[in-house]
């Protein structure tokens, strides 16, 4: 996790709501937030930033993690009610402050299942169409006969009821939402 907020106390207090489950990064601003998302050896899964951050706002850090294919997910953490500019800003979630443990623990959990369930939604495309080109390709007879095929119809099984688990988690509004 990364929480990125300029105002320290608040920082601080952020990271003790999240540190008793997860791994926190602090970063006292934007740009601290921007070097810590550069790191090589580090791997942000979810990042929560301030929107108002006086050396590097959280828009820009946002933006500086679209374009650099950082593969988190971001919730805005602002004083900054939403306007309709938060359509196409390619965060994930916005909440707006004051927010609570559980409003923090909420939003993390949620993107984390967000994060899987894009996740095992891709494998299971990439599988399907392999599938597909099989059954196009080979005989009926061939299929039956073929244990690797029939793993990969497990596997699809497999990964179609993880899929329904996680969707069960989420509300259909969010899966809608994230992917």
């Amino acid at each position: 996790m990364l929480v990125a907020e300029d105002e320290q106390h608040l920082a601080d207090l952020y990271t003790d709501y999240l540190a008793e489950d997860y791994e926190v990064l602090t970063a006292y601003g934007g740009e601290a937030a921007v070097d810590i998302l550069h790191d090589d050896g580090v791997d942000v899964d979810v990042a929560l930033l301030d929107r108002r951050m006086p050396d590097l706002s959280g828009d820009k850090v946002l933006a500086d993690i679209n374009e650099n294919g950082c593969d988190c997910r971001v919730a805005m953490v602002t004083a900054v009610n939403p306007g309709f500019d938060i359509i196409d800003m390619g965060c994930d979630d916005y909440l707006v402050k004051p927010v609570s443990r559980d409003d923090l623990l909420d939003v993390v959990q949620r993107l984390l299942k967000l994060s899987e369930y894009s996740e095992k939604h891709q494998q299971l495309t990439s599988k399907k169409l392999k599938r597909n080109v099989l059954k196009v390709e080979k005989s009926a007879a061939e299929l039956e006969r073929s244990e690797r095929f029939e793993r990969l119809t497990g596997e699809i099984e497999r990964l179609e009821s993880e899929l329904d688990e996680i969707g069960e988690d989420l509300s259909i509004e969010d899966v809608q939402r994230h992917i």
